[in-house]
């Protein structure tokens, strides 16, 4: 069931029998959240590099000390000085290559097909190779994008030979970071990092927590409580009730399992440079070289998180 970097034929892309089921952790929650591959709340740019935020802070509070004589005379000045968070798109792209032969084989089958390669017709269950491998593409996009918009390191593209590479959030934030030094994931980490959220600003307007599938568990063995019903075991904690905000859980199998994420999902969302009269995430047919149909998924799209500060995450958690 390998798959393989080339044009879809009948022999390296053998037809079978059966329902088809997509294997793996494919799960994208977070793109989902955020508008997915068609952007349901896109922030559309006009070059690679896009602003995220421009951040201010006033000073730490005091308490004046003025008297009658100091005020005839005008203080120092202070100004206020802002900053540029910024970002880039990155390009997705992905080729679709099937041989005339293939597309037309819809009734040959694999010799390891349970009814072997009599089957006919009736047997597959792929009546159209081209549309699936493009959904395919698509899915394959998405499970790029996710990880991309979660762990992605930032590259911005000097020249056409270098590659521009959209940050992800959890590279992003550096204020709201929370070091567990290899200790399990505990209560007392999260208050950590919810105390340090708040005092450093966070909104908590629509926050999430993010995990992979051993940290979702530890937030449930965390919060857990006894279920009014004897008849009843096991907990599955989706929501969780803080000082600051009431979280919602998602499991994400794209975050590392020594991490974990909280983002306010109120400011994200993703960001898209279209192409002019093709759009946002578009395929096309390309240019004939041969007894085979080749087109390209094509899009420029990248991750605004807005303010860093707004997210938190708790890094180095114990994995087992």
């Amino acid at each position: 069931m390998a798959n393989t970097q080339a044009a879809a034929t009948m022999w390296n892309c053998p037809n079978y029998v059966g329902e088809l089921f997509l294997i793996g952790a494919n799960q994208t929650p977070f793109l989902n959240m955020i508008g997915g591959l068609q952007g349901g709340n896109p922030k559309i740019v006009s070059a690679f590099e896009f602003p995220l935020a421009q951040p201010w802070a006033l000073e730490s509070a005091s308490q004046p000390s003025i008297s009658e004589t100091a005020a005839l005379t005008a203080p120092t000045a202070w100004t206020y000085v802002r900053g540029q968070d910024r970002n880039t798109v990155q390009i997705f792209q992905r080729k679709v290559s099937i041989s005339y032969a293939k597309l037309s084989a819809t009734g040959h089958m694999a010799a390891t097909s349970v009814d072997g390669l009599n089957v006919g017709f009736a047997g597959n269950p792929i009546q159209n190779e081209k549309d699936f491998q493009i959904n395919a593409h698509l899915r394959q996009v998405a499970k790029n994008a996710e990880y991309s918009f979660i762990n992605g390191g930032y590259q911005e593209a000097t020249s056409a030979a270098v590659a521009a590479k959209t940050r992800g959030i959890i590279p992003g934030i550096s204020t709201n970071s929370v070091a567990a030094s290899g200790a399990a994931l505990s209560k007392s980490l999260m208050d950590e990092l919810l105390r340090t959220m708040a005092a450093n600003g966070s909104e908590f307007m629509m926050p999430v927590v993010f995990c992979n599938a051993f940290q979702k568990q530890k937030i449930s063995d965390i919060y857990a409580f006894a279920p009014t019903d004897r008849n009843v075991g096991g907990v599955n904690i989706k929501t969780v009730e803080t000082d600051f905000a009431t979280f919602g859980v998602v499991y994400a199998p794209n975050v590392a399992t020594s991490h974990l994420l909280v983002a306010d999902m109120q400011v994200i969302r993703p960001a898209f440079l279209p192409v002019p009269e093709k759009g946002l995430l578009f395929y096309e047919p390309l240019s004939k070289s041969g007894a085979g149909e080749d087109g390209q998924l094509y899009g420029q799209m990248g991750i605004d998180y807005g303010p860093e500060e707004y997210h938190g995450k708790i890094t180095g958690l114990a994995t087992s």
